[in-house]
């Protein structure tokens, strides 16, 4: 499979698991508070990512960068999730979902790695045409007026699009471990939230064995899975395009309700998951020539030298 097929493929695999994850979020907070919730899964990622790391082989040093960057990102991570899990709990799965989508407009506005720039305006109509699929989508799952929790909503959009455009700038200026850098995520949110949690650890203790499943299903897939899958592939694209796959998430929150929570595909929603995947298509082919024609424009060092 092609590399930039692969990182395709990985971005749409953590857009599924996130999709997946505000049922579990939302049920998970109605029996534990917020807090006590986010703790616990930065924890249990913490603990799995330094397994991992202990289990690797041969030994990788870590670097000044990998720690300054992963700190930085661990604050605006933890940030996403405070106000997405606090949002979740006081809206509706269709509101949130629609909200959060917006991160697909307001990321490119935000890349600018690898000396890029912004990308060109049919990117915005095509990622418009993403945001609207995903309103037909949501048309029908109980879409409502704005409560708190989609203002919270659209301050988690806002700042999710800071953190993804924050993975490419800081990782195109110099080669990092996204292991490394996931690590440093967990461990960081994990300090954030431990003495918020206090209050609720009572009651995280003597949760059932269901809300402890949905725990390490967010903490292990939700987030170690989708933070290292989602720092490797911006990596290897640009943020721009992360976001466009990354806002494909309603389409599996959609399914998700389909398969699991026994919801009926309606017409329009159908229309919407034909609209979202054009959009998205559509937005990539623009993506990919815009990328590769600032990468041909853009001098090399030797060349910039001799022309000067």
């Amino acid at each position: 499979m092609p590399d930039a097929r692969r990182t395709d493929v990985v971005l749409l695999l953590v857009a599924l698991v996130w999709g997946s994850s505000y049922l579990a979020a939302k049920t998970a907070a109605t029996a534990i508070p917020v807090l006590a919730l986010l703790f616990a899964r930065y924890a249990i990622s913490a603990l799995a990512c330094a397994v991992v790391v202990a289990s690797r082989r041969g030994f990788r040093r870590w670097t000044r960068a990998e720690t300054r960057a992963g700190t930085l990102l661990g604050v605006t991570q933890a940030a996403v999730l405070v106000l997405e899990t606090y949002g979740v709990a006081h809206t509706s799965a269709a509101n949130a979902g629609l909200i959060i989508s917006l991160t697909i407009v307001l990321t490119p506005l935000l890349d600018r790695a690898g000396g890029r720039g912004r990308p060109p305006l049919r990117f915005f109509v095509a990622a418009g045409v993403c945001a609207l699929a995903i309103g037909l989508l949501m048309s029908g799952r109980e879409l409502h007026t704005p409560r708190v929790g989609d203002a919270l909503m659209l301050a988690a959009a806002v700042v999710r699009a800071g953190h993804v455009a924050l993975v490419g700038r800081l990782t195109a200026v110099r080669s990092m471990d996204p292991l490394h850098l996931t690590t440093a995520q967990t461990v960081v949110g994990s300090a954030l939230f431990s003495a918020p949690a206090i209050a609720g650890l009572p009651e995280l203790v003597g949760s059932s064995a269901t809300t402890w499943a949905q725990l390490i299903y967010l903490a292990l897939f939700c987030s170690v899975f989708a933070f290292l899958a989602q720092t490797w592939a911006v990596q290897r694209t640009s943020a721009s395009r992360a976001s466009l796959l990354l806002g494909t998430e309603p389409i599996w929150a959609v399914m998700a309700g389909i398969s699991l929570g026994g919801e009926r595909l309606t017409i329009m929603a159908a229309l919407g998951a034909a609209l979202m995947v054009a959009g998205t298509y559509w937005g990539q082919a623009i993506e990919r020539a815009h990328r590769t024609t600032v990468k041909e424009d853009t001098p090399c060092p030797a060349t910039a030298l001799t022309s000067t």
